[in-house]
């Protein structure tokens, strides 16, 4: 009897994105997507293949007055899974074919994110008509004045929204690329990415089709070494006495410090960090949903399924059957 193959073994390839880079273009903005999604490996592989394009291939202007070669055109967005649209730190017209592009893209099912001003070209092709966004906090105003079906929001760093995501600019691209990893991937891949660059962990994600108003980014260090000694002891149960006097000062001072530092009270900061450990549990371990509950400080499973669930808008289990690694690493 003549052999039957065996079945080839499928390959799963990695997520497409295309940056868009207008002219001129934020240097940094584009360095922080080809950083961070670089370090992304999945099993092995890269989870990421990204693609930098313009309206024009060529040489392109940077805003340090520096010129670069990006060689793909926009036809590089209708390959793509994710859709980046740099920006400028500056006011700019957005480029009638980056706005067709991205239409259809969108049109197309694809996920569509700006960074800085990139958001206006999301405004432009009409995706943030009746939905929360942001941008550069110096181009708030004229965003708002320009565009006002949109509801723009200065004080955040990102924006989550369905398919949709804006961000501020410069640091904040950091933000929702590391969010982008995160609802692809899971937070503990995004939080090594994080560790692995030397940036903040991930500010707290938003569930499916809901719009989402992360964390501010730390100010200070005044109170690092006590945020520190509370991420190592998030299986305890903390109060705001136990942290003030880790901290040697009293509680009101503690919670001030606290507040001008990070952007929200101790305890609520210590709710997202234990959120996020039970998120890492259930990606990383099969351990019991009362084990991780009690490990990450959260108490019960009852509680362990409320947070999760207001976090992500799934249950533990099905954040576990979404994101855990233990299959693919088997």
């Amino acid at each position: 009897m003549p052999q039957v193959p065996a079945p080839k073994e499928s390959v799963v390839r990695p997520h497409r994105i295309a940056v868009i880079a207008p002219s001129p273009v934020s240097l940094f903005n584009l360095s922080v997507p080809d950083l961070l999604f670089a370090r992304v490996e999945v099993d092995g592989r890269p989870g990421y293949e990204v693609v930098f394009c313009t309206p024009e291939p060529g040489a392109i202007v940077t805003t340090s007055g520096l010129e670069m070669q990006v060689v793909r055109g926009l036809e590089a967005v209708a390959d793509a899974d994710t859709v980046l649209i740099a920006g400028t730190g500056h006011r700019y017209e957005p480029d009638p074919r980056t706005v067709v592009a991205v239409r259809e893209a969108a049109d197309a099912g694809k996920r569509i994110a700006s960074i800085c001003s990139g958001a206006f070209v999301l405004a432009e092709a009409g995706l943030l008509q009746g939905r929360a966004a942001t941008t550069y906090h110096g181009l708030v105003d004229e965003l708002r004045q320009r565009y006002p079906s949109v509801d723009v929001r200065g004080d955040v760093l990102y924006i989550e929204d369905e398919h949709i995501m804006t961000s501020s600019g410069y640091a904040a691209g950091i933000d929702l690329c590391l969010q982008l990893i995160r609802n692809d991937y899971g937070a503990a891949i995004a939080n090594a990415v994080a560790r692995a660059t030397l940036v903040a962990p991930v500010r707290p994600g938003g569930q499916a089709q809901f719009t989402e108003t992360p964390l501010p980014p730390e100010r200070g260090n005044a109170c690092a070494d006590t945020r520190g000694w509370a991420m190592q002891n998030l299986d305890r149960t903390l109060t705001l006495q136990d942290l003030a006097r880790h901290a040697g000062v009293s509680v009101r001072t503690l919670t001030r410090r606290f507040h001008a530092e990070t952007g929200v009270s101790p305890l609520q900061w210590l709710l997202h960090q234990r959120i996020e450990r039970a998120k890492e549990l259930l990606e990383t371990t099969s351990l019991p949903m009362d084990q991780v509950a009690r490990a990450c400080g959260l108490g019960t499973a009852d509680s362990l399924r409320q947070h999760v669930h207001r976090r992500t808008g799934l249950t533990p289990s099905g954040y576990r059957a979404t994101f855990s690694r233990l299959a693919t690493a088997s």
